[in-house]
């Protein structure tokens, strides 16, 4: 058994003290108080009630619901010599044996026209949110005609396909209005500080940054949602509306956005998203954790996949790191 080194020891001692007393202002407030400032300042909080299985039902005669979601695995050493596989996937509520797969690859070794020879860091990271983004509305697009959905939940917050492939993004966007199909984005991992600015505006002893996902860390109740301000809401100039909403027994929340002229329907669709989400869930739709489930990109596929398609000598010179041949 080894030991741990005293020093990470002090380290994340440190850290933990350092983040205990972060918060320990704003968490002093106690949840009453907080809630009570989260009414007034960014939102209304209400309790949802679950779709029953009439309301459903017209939902699936309507066209039922289709999730996308996206996945990306890399496989080799450092630059250039790695190769990244994406995959997106749309699958209809109503037609769950036939789902649409989009598939797209990237590596420095192979130079598309628009590149350079030297890329940054954050160059190929902007590469890998684009082609990821792109496949996941262009799967996105042809789930439309194909099956003709009552809505679309993309799996993720909208801004990122308004950043990453924004001309296609524009085209899905105007699509679903033209046909009336609601375009819904769910965020597990919400990153925005709505809260946190808020509170900092009011009090300017406050000095640090709060994200919303630790302020509202236990502080709804079990199907409890913030209808965010359009005022307090950073994307709502993006053209987007979003909530909060805890929609499981953990005590995280999740975020939501749905397309701004279609905002009259986000409490129907957040009723929907917590009605498909099981209780004892981190707090995502089973829909979208299937997904997730199919389009996941593994280890053992990505080497499967290498072993399978490419050649053995290309294989090990381009994409097998020294390290990885260590006995």
């Amino acid at each position: 058994m080894y030991s741990l080194n005293n020093q990470l020891k002090d380290k994340v001692t440190g850290l933990n003290d350092l983040l205990k007393g972060k918060y320990e202002s704003v968490l002093g407030l106690g949840k009453d108080e907080l809630r009570k400032f989260i009414n007034e300042n960014i939102g209304e909080i209400k309790t949802l009630e679950k779709l029953d299985r009439a309301h459903l039902a017209i939902h699936e005669a309507k066209g039922g619901i289709v999730g996308v979601d996206g996945s990306n695995n890399k496989l080799g050493g450092s630059y250039p010599h790695f190769v990244e596989v994406y995959q997106a996937l749309a699958k209809s509520t109503v037609n769950q044996e036939d789902p649409l797969i989009l598939a797209d690859i990237y590596s420095p070794l192979y130079i598309e026209k628009e590149d350079n020879l030297l890329e940054e860091d954050h160059e190929i990271m902007d590469k890998t949110n684009i082609k990821l983004s792109t496949i996941e509305v262009e799967v996105a697009l042809e789930s439309i005609d194909k099956f003709k959905p009552y809505a679309i939940l993309m799996d993720g917050g909208l801004i990122r396909y308004n950043i990453y492939a924004n001309e296609k993004w524009l085209e899905l966007k105007e699509k679903c209005e033209d046909k009336g199909i609601l375009l819904v984005g769910v965020i597990e991992d919400i990153k925005t500080s709505m809260i946190g600015d808020k509170l900092k505006k009011i009090d300017p002893n406050i000095k640090e940054v709060f994200y919303d996902r630790e302020l509202l860390f236990g502080q709804l109740d079990y199907g409890e949602v913030i209808m965010i301000k359009d005022e307090v809401n950073k994307k709502e100039p993006e053209g987007y509306s979003s909530i909060f909403l805890r929609s499981s027994l953990d005590p995280s929340v999740i975020g939501m956005d749905i397309i701004d002229s279609q905002k009259e329907y986000m409490e129907e669709m957040a009723r929907l998203v917590f009605t498909l989400t099981p209780e004892n869930s981190r707090g995502v739709p089973l829909w979208l954790d299937i997904i997730d489930e199919e389009v996941n990109i593994s280890d053992d596929i990505m080497k499967a996949l290498m072993e399978r398609y490419m050649d053995r000598g290309v294989y090990e010179r381009f994409f097998i790191p020294e390290r990885d041949k260590r006995n």
